[in-house]
């Protein structure tokens, strides 16, 4: 029978080979000798080989331990411009080496002569390379079942599954080929079917609407893959902010099945929001709140009228519809909201990410032993390479330093960013929430005074305006987006335009 006969149908056996020793039967890890010896025959007989793999295929991906040195250094002369041949490998290998009885000039004679074509090379690397995931599945679950039987009695369950779910993911994230060149045609169809998918949602937008006119105007929307920062002093309005766009990106989803069975949204997007700060029934009532234009204080009181009930029942009746799902567990990791993020994406879908806010989560205890700034340095880049995996915005909230205060001007700038510069350099977009009235109001003189009166003048151009000032933008503009601000319901919204303003009856 032809080696490549041998070695496909071994490929394409359902279940590893089974050993039988004194009665006793036992699997082997899935692999494939045959295979690995016919690809590195013909690397070395054609070097050509090598790059339609060398893109996926590393050296510990084969099974055979000889196999993953001769792989490695076959790639190490090719790569420097050498031609790796039996003649060129055999001055790297020991002279006493002996492989199933034959010497390495026999054995490297010997994969030559049973060498498949280079036509072949990429598909056999693939099924090597499948091969040496599977093992990998195999190592996690058996660690999996260790940890199980031998946790220690202070480690809880939930961690185990979180570290499970970590390593699982981490797998599916490497364990992926492709990449290289590619046909323009094929970026072309790609940039087509984006806008036509962006001419299908509300607003004509490439990424996700926030719900605010201006402000997508500005962006685009929120983009796929981008760590997006809202920053802000306390008392700005940033979780109000969030919270506004998080739940006007859910409730104007839509979606549709597709063929594998998997739900794709068509316009708005399924969210989670990681509520660190607030419990889920105070974020409820701000929502609820924002959207009857009911005050919260006023709700949590009972200070509603029949009408107002009403209001309040209709509006709880559509977020119960809505994809917006809430964790308001405290003092989680930054590897915790990774698991729970990924299995929210799993279970349910997710297309947009709210974390309110990063100085609340915590990086691994190596870097909190380095001290807050690189514990934040992780989790900012935890969280964009979170963003590129689950392939979502991410919306994170963050604090500012005190250094705004010192300030005449108080709107803040990037270095006002608190506790770590990697804020501003792992962001795609930094927004600051920013609101003169919040601190005019502050500074209010005694009553009847000539300053009470000029402060009054001052309080209403400012009265119920924000602004989001963009300070930085990968792929668009940076400047100031005006806003309307209502604090008593915590809503944003657009500013009415001069042109737009209804016209006053005599």
């Amino acid at each position: 029978m032809a080696l490549e006969t041998i070695a496909r149908k071994q490929a394409a056996s359902p279940s590893p080979p089974e050993i039988h020793a004194k009665g006793v039967t036992y699997r082997t890890a899935p692999h494939n000798i045959e295979l690995e010896q016919a690809l590195l025959g013909a690397i070395l007989v054609n070097n050509e080989a090598f790059y339609r793999v060398s893109d996926f295929l590393e050296p510990r991906h084969f099974f055979e331990p000889i196999h993953q040195k001769l792989y490695e250094i076959a790639a190490s002369l090719v790569r420097v411009g050498k031609t790796a041949t039996p003649i060129t490998l055999k001055t790297f290998l020991p002279s006493d080496l002996d492989v199933a009885g034959l010497t390495a000039s026999q054995y490297l004679a010997r994969l030559a002569a049973e060498a498949t074509t280079v036509i072949n090379a990429s598909d056999y690397g693939r099924t090597i390379y499948d091969l040496a995931i599977r093992r990998s599945l195999i190592l996690i679950g058996e660690e999996v079942v260790n940890a199980a039987y031998d946790a220690p009695a202070d480690e809880r369950p939930q961690d185990q599954i979180e570290q499970a779910e970590r390593s699982l993911y981490e797998l599916a994230e490497t364990g992926r080929y492709g990449g290289g060149f590619q046909r323009f045609a094929q970026a072309l169809t790609t940039a087509v079917e984006m806008a036509a998918l962006a001419y299908q949602r509300d607003g004509k937008l490439s990424g996700l609407a926030t719900g605010i006119r201006d402000l997508d105007r500005m962006m685009g929307g929120l983009q796929k893959s981008d760590l997006v920062i809202l920053a802000g002093r306390p008392g700005m309005g940033k979780s109000s902010l969030a919270t506004n766009i998080g739940y006007n990106v859910a409730r104007a989803w839509e979606g549709k099945v597709r063929a594998d069975g998997h739900v794709e949204s068509t316009n708005g997007g399924i969210v989670g929001f990681f509520s660190l700060e607030m419990s889920a029934e105070q974020l409820a009532t701000r929502i609820i709140s924002e959207q009857t234009e009911i005050a919260s204080h006023r709700i949590r009181r009972g200070e509603i009228n029949t009408e107002e009930f009403d209001r309040v029942a209709e509006a709880a009746h559509e977020m119960q519809r809505i994809p917006f799902y809430i964790d308001e567990t405290g003092g989680l990791s930054v590897a915790q909201l990774a698991a729970r993020a990924r299995r929210l994406k799993r279970q349910r879908g997710l297309d947009l990410l709210v974390i309110d806010y990063i100085q609340l989560l915590q990086g691994s205890s190596r870097r909190a032993q380095e001290g807050r700034v690189q514990e934040v340095t992780e989790i900012t880049t935890s969280l964009k390479a979170l963003a590129k995996e689950l392939d979502i915005p991410i919306l994170a909230l963050s604090q500012l330093s005190r250094a705004v205060e010192n300030r005449d001007d108080k709107r803040p700038q990037l270095s006002d960013l608190r506790e770590s510069g990697s804020i501003e350099q792992d962001a795609d977009v930094v927004m600051f929430v920013f609101r003169e009235e919040y601190y005019l109001k502050n500074k209010e003189p005694r009553s009847g005074t000539v300053e009470y009166f000029q402060w009054q003048t001052e309080m209403d151009a400012v009265r119920g305006r924000a602004e989001v000032i963009i300070g930085k933008q990968r792929h668009g503009p940076t400047g100031t987006v005006a806003m309307q601000f209502k604090a008593d319901v915590t809503r944003f919204s657009d500013l009415a335009e001069a042109d737009h303003v209804p016209t006053r009856m005599p």
